[in-house]
């Protein structure tokens, strides 16, 4: 019950935030969701540095990266307006193709990345790394089918 909670909270703040959007053109809303993602990455590759023991494991950091993942989560998918699949950018012409698929990808990142940041919270290097598996899973799979090589 608590996943599908998460998951419709993550849902419907999807949809409303993809509806919100207010780009002037294309190439702000590339750089938006561009910049969402850069963030992102930057708080993953923290985390997986804790996890592969690469760099000291510390609880009060990861849970506060895995916060992070979860607010900027919701961030880039407003970015992927019609039009913006020109320019510089790595996003494949697929999302506007099959945007319906692409739109529940990013669904299951920003409820993966909910679980992440509550499975931080616990304390349990397990569940943690259990989480951080699934939401880069998630990155994944939708990179595989809607990021350019």
């Amino acid at each position: 019950m608590k996943k599908f909670a998460i998951a419709l909270l993550g849902t419907s703040l999807l949809a409303s935030v993809a509806q919100a959007n207010n780009f002037d053109d294309a190439n702000d809303a590339i750089n938006y969701r561009q910049s969402a993602f850069g963030l992102i990455a930057y708080q993953f590759g923290d985390m997986s540095a804790m996890l592969k023991g690469k760099k000291e494991f510390n609880q009060a950091v990861f849970a506060s990266r895995a916060s992070n993942v979860a607010a900027l989560a919701k961030l880039p998918h407003e970015g992927f307006i019609p039009g913006s699949e020109k320019g510089k950018t790595d996003a494949s012409a697929n999302i506007w193709q099959d945007k319906a698929d692409f739109d529940d990808k990013m669904a299951a990142f920003v409820n993966n990345a909910a679980l992440l940041a509550q499975a931080a919270q616990t304390g349990d290097k397990n569940s943690m790394k259990q989480a951080f598996m699934e939401t880069g899973k998630s990155c994944k799979g939708c990179h595989d089918v809607y990021k350019k090589d």
